[in-house]
């Protein structure tokens, strides 16, 4: 299974990264494949989209993902995942290494569509946990 965890530093590619706020402006991704136990960097390249507006199968740069594990997401990236069979799980703080224990012993929560971040600016806050 491989896992995609956002992280605050793109090329942090070491499973004491902490896992990044929100998916849309991660700088970079750290993608874990649990069956080999390999890890590999990716660039955002989606990360100067307009807010609302996140590709995030663009994001991710063609990287085949059955997971991603992030603290926070919008809407409209959250779709764009479920509608790609990827699955997305709430993070819990910490980091990469932390959040994958929780994983795999079935302890991290699905991402539910009334926990997806609302705008963050105009007065707008983020219903997302960072």
């Amino acid at each position: 299974m491989k896992i995609c965890f956002p992280v605050p530093v793109s090329g942090s590619n070491n499973l004491e990264s902490q896992v990044y706020g929100h998916f849309g402006s991660a700088p970079g991704f750290v993608i874990v494949d649990t069956t080999t136990r390999t890890i590999c960097d990716v660039i955002n390249r989606d990360q100067q989209h307009a807010h609302g507006a996140c590709n995030p199968l663009r994001a991710l740069g063609g990287q085949d993902v059955d997971a991603i594990v992030v603290g926070g997401i919008g809407n409209g990236a959250l779709m764009g995942l479920l509608s790609a069979g990827i699955k997305v799980y709430q993070g819990q703080g910490g980091s990469i290494g932390e959040n994958l224990v929780l994983l795999e012993s079935n302890h991290l929560p699905l991402m539910q569509l009334e926990q997806v971040c609302g705008g963050h600016g105009n007065g707008h806050g983020c219903g997302c946990a960072h």
